[in-house]
């Protein structure tokens, strides 16, 4: 029998020459390149860890949730946190959670700014504290945010302002305000917290989807812009996070949600997506999604089969309506 032959486990021949040829010329040219790139995250990720004891980071929305999470794993790593929020007392209460912690690095005193993301005048003002205490700003991190629970026709414009305000035009007016100094000194990053529903859109999330959207657009231009001056950006791109947000969220009235949504209580941790986040800042990520594998199917058919995309999203407005509408009318 030729040894280059195998039998199978139905009896028949199979030349191991053409297995070869099919895993050497079709799936060879996919894994390895995602190989290489993976190997080259891992060094940058390696290298940057080296510097990053000691580095300013700020964090908005540093109160709770996310930003709770991200201030423990950045001061974990020997940074200098700023935490930012507009709650003095939970951030104070970070601070000390913080400084209870046992570490086996060098760590620093968290510093408290507190700050509110819809007053724009006042956010300048802000970071020329924060560079006044530090002295620059290393990484900033933009994760302060509010979300919405209503539907288009009933959301209040004063709430689609109140959102667009809080989510986009606060990062925005934060980030100019770290740049000049970045630029000066040829290092720093912007860090972003969006969301999944900033690449595609739901029912019943116009205004965040909105803003969502916006940042992404700004975080695109803004890279491009910033490579000649070696100020990189990141913008994250989270799925569901059991956190407060759909409690804290606001109605089409502007009144808060106060519920736990099914799909938020059953989100992801925020401390893993916490760790993924510092991993995407020592790999020098530029553009990262967090989620589970249902979001990603949904990316993908918004782009590839964008009818379908549709029509999916038209079942689930009315189902959503349906809902609502019985919750409503029930005795």
């Amino acid at each position: 029998m030729d040894a280059k032959k195998q039998i199978d486990s139905t009896g028949c021949r199979v030349d191991s020459n053409i297995i070869w040829w099919i895993c050497s010329t079709i799936c060879l040219p996919f894994t390895l390149p995602h190989v290489i790139l993976k190997i080259i995250e891992i060094i940058k990720e390696w290298r940057f860890r080296e510097c990053l004891p000691g580095k300013v980071v700020v964090i908005t929305g540093a109160s709770s949730g996310l930003g709770e999470a991200l201030a423990h794993v950045f001061f974990l790593a020997g940074c200098k946190v700023v935490l930012c929020a507009r709650r003095k007392d939970e951030l104070d209460r970070v601070r000390r959670d913080l400084l209870e912690l046992y570490t086996t690095v060098v760590t620093h005193s968290p510093v408290v700014i507190p700050l509110d993301l819809s007053d724009i005048q006042s956010l300048p003002r802000k970071v020329k504290e924060i560079l006044g205490i530090h002295g620059h700003i290393d990484i900033m991190i933009n994760n302060g945010g509010i979300s919405v629970r209503s539907d288009c026709l009933t959301t209040a414009l004063d709430v689609d302002i109140k959102v667009m305000l809080v989510n986009y035009f606060g990062t925005v007016a934060l980030t100019k305000a770290c740049l000049p100094s970045m630029i000066q000194r040829k290092e720093g990053r912007i860090v972003c917290i969006s969301s999944v529903q900033g690449k595609f859109s739901i029912p019943h999330r116009s205004a965040y989807g909105a803003s969502k959207h916006a940042l992404q657009a700004f975080c695109d231009s803004l890279r491009a812009e910033m490579t000649e001056h070696n100020v990189k950006v990141t913008l994250i791109s989270p799925s569901y996070i059991r956190t407060d947000l759909s409690v804290n969220a606001l109605t089409g009235s502007g009144d808060q949600y106060g519920k736990m949504d099914l799909t938020t209580a059953s989100g992801a941790e925020p401390e893993k997506v916490a760790m993924r986040i510092l991993k995407a800042v020592m790999r020098d990520e530029k553009d990262v999604t967090i989620s589970q594998i249902a979001p990603k199917i949904a990316y993908w058919i918004r782009h590839l089969c964008p009818a379908l995309y549709f029509w999916i999203m038209a079942r689930r407005a009315k189902k959503m309506s349906s809902c609502i509408n019985t919750k409503v009318n029930k005795p």
